[in-house]
Parts: structure tokens; sequence; C-alpha cells
């Protein structure tokens, strides 16, 4: 039996006029769970912050501060993770956080082989900003608005391979960002619509006076009938994104015919905090994430 490995900072990308993009390869130990004949499953992990700030490998300050390391436990259920960056909002607009995080996709599965991942079992989980991008990298496959454009998005050493996911879970992700301001819980700590809000630098324009663009960077404006499964996990006291932004995804891919499980934990804020200061919704919101890609690992 080996232990839990962690590859930090292995480059993934070269985003013209920015630093290198780096990621961290979490290999689960020889007798986890989860191996077959055509490897691994894996995940992809994109933090959150508001697309302005964050880290990889980091799940925001409440849920790191908790001290039970998701990742980890993901990686023990028997996963290859890679934790990734994307260019924040000081350095590029939407879509270059997209054209990042599908370049991931393609590094991992070119890579595939050389970590023993099964390619056609890989997923995206991402928190709030990041669950916006793993949103959108579920539902945007093939589109080529979105494809490799000006060196961005295509990934080292890629060789073609495409950046679809198998199936996504997203933790308070903003979905619609035309509609997120007017959604804000009267004691909201931020709203989309506010003058120099974390929506409006990521599209360069306050949403309401840019709808076109709102709509563009809106996992909502993507769904179709072939997406993949979707896990939504929001608080219901969501001061930061309203949990209305998870509904109405789940909605929407409800109606159009696709899997889609909406979780939501009463009383529980952004980042999983609650009234009582304790992890019960944090660690309720990585069970039920790891029960999700186990059960999609096991269908594949």
């Amino acid at each position: 039996m080996t232990a839990l490995r962690i590859l930090r900072g292995i480059e993934f990308a070269r985003p013209r006029n920015a630093e290198p993009l780096l990621l961290d390869l979490y290999l689960p130990g020889a007798a986890a769970a989860g191996a077959h004949q055509g490897g691994r499953p894996a995940v992809i992990h994109l933090h959150g912050g508001g697309w302005r700030t964050g880290e990889r490998s980091s799940l925001g300050p409440a849920v790191d501060g908790f001290g039970f390391s998701p990742i980890e436990q993901l990686a023990d259920a028997g996963f290859v993770v890679a934790s990734a960056d994307y260019r924040l909002t000081d350095v590029a607009t939407f879509p270059a956080q997209l054209l990042d995080a599908k370049a991931a996709v393609r590094w991992l599965r070119a890579h595939a082989a050389d970590y023993g991942v099964d390619p056609d079992r890989i997923y995206a989980w991402g928190d709030s900003a990041g669950g916006h991008l793993a949103c959108l990298l579920g539902l945007t496959a093939g589109f080529p608005a979105f494809e490799v454009h000006d060196g961005a998005g295509k990934g080292i050493g890629s060789h073609g391979a495409d950046a679809h996911v198998a199936a996504v879970a997203a933790w308070y992700p903003p979905t619609d960002l035309t509609r997120m301001g007017q959604q804000a819980r009267p004691d909201a700590v931020a709203r989309a619509d506010d003058p120099g809000s974390r929506e409006s630098l990521l599209i360069g324009a306050q949403p309401a006076d840019a709808p076109d663009k709102a709509r563009a960077a809106s996992p909502v404006a993507y769904v179709h009938p072939d997406a993949p499964p979707f896990l939504l996990i929001h608080g219901t006291a969501d001061r930061f994104v309203p949990a209305a932004q998870s509904a109405g995804l789940a909605e929407a891919l409800e109606a159009a015919g696709n899997a889609v499980e909406l979780l939501l934990l009463e009383d529980a804020d952004h980042m999983w905090t609650t009234p009582d200061g304790g992890s019960s919704a944090a660690e309720q919101a990585t069970a039920a994430t790891i029960d999700f890609f186990r059960r999609q690992a096991e269908q594949h």
C-alpha cells in the first residue's frame, strides 16, 4: 500500500501575456478504490474567490479552516484530482478563465496514461467562481466561441485532446449573471449589480448595463439536451451567491431532459459557514460530492 502523493506546481498552460498556469495533482494510494483497466477516474478542481482572488488546492478560508481537506478526501476515495490555476480578472476578462479551465482538462486527458487516468472518466468540480467555471466546462464542449484561440486554452503537450467532462459538481455557483443582482438576499454581502462587483470585473462591464456579455458568461445560457450529469449544492442562507442561481440552473437542466441533482443545505452561507460555526454543512457537501462522483465512475 502506498499513501496519497501530491505533485505540486505542474505547468499546464502558458497563456499569452500572462504567467504560466500551474496545477497540483493528487494521486491516490495504490490500494484506493476506483481503478480499473482503463485507469482511475479523475476530477479537475477549480477554486473560488470571485474570479479575482483565490488559489489552487484551496476551497476558501472557511472550508480550509475546517481542516478536513475535501480534495484529499476525494483522492482517498480513488480519484486523481487536478486542482488548477486560471487567470484572474486583474489579468484578463471572460472567457480567459474558461479557456484556462479547458486547458487543464486537455492537459490531463493528454497525460492520462502518465498518471493512470481513464480519459473517459474526467469530471469537473468547483466552488463559487470555480463552480461557475465547472458548470461552463460541462455545458460548452464543442462551442466554437470557447475553442482554442491565440494560444489560450490549448494546454502544454495536449496533442489535440478535447476538453469535455463526463459529469459536473458545483458548490454555490453563479449560473445566471443577468438575474443574479435581482436575486440577492436582503442581507447580501455582495450583489452582482454593485459598482465594481466581482461579476462586473469578470465581464468588464456592469451586468445590468451589458446583458449580452452577462448572458455570454452565464452557464444557464448553454443548457442543451446532451449535458453531462450535474450535482449542484447550495446553502439557503448564501449572502454572496443567491441559492436561486443553483435552483435556476437545475430547473433548466431538468427541463432539457438532463440528469441533475440539487442539494440545498438549510441555513448554510457561502463556504458552508453556519450560525453554530460548525463544519457539518461542509462535511455534508463533501460527502455528497464524493458519492456523486463515485456513482458516475461506477456507471462507466
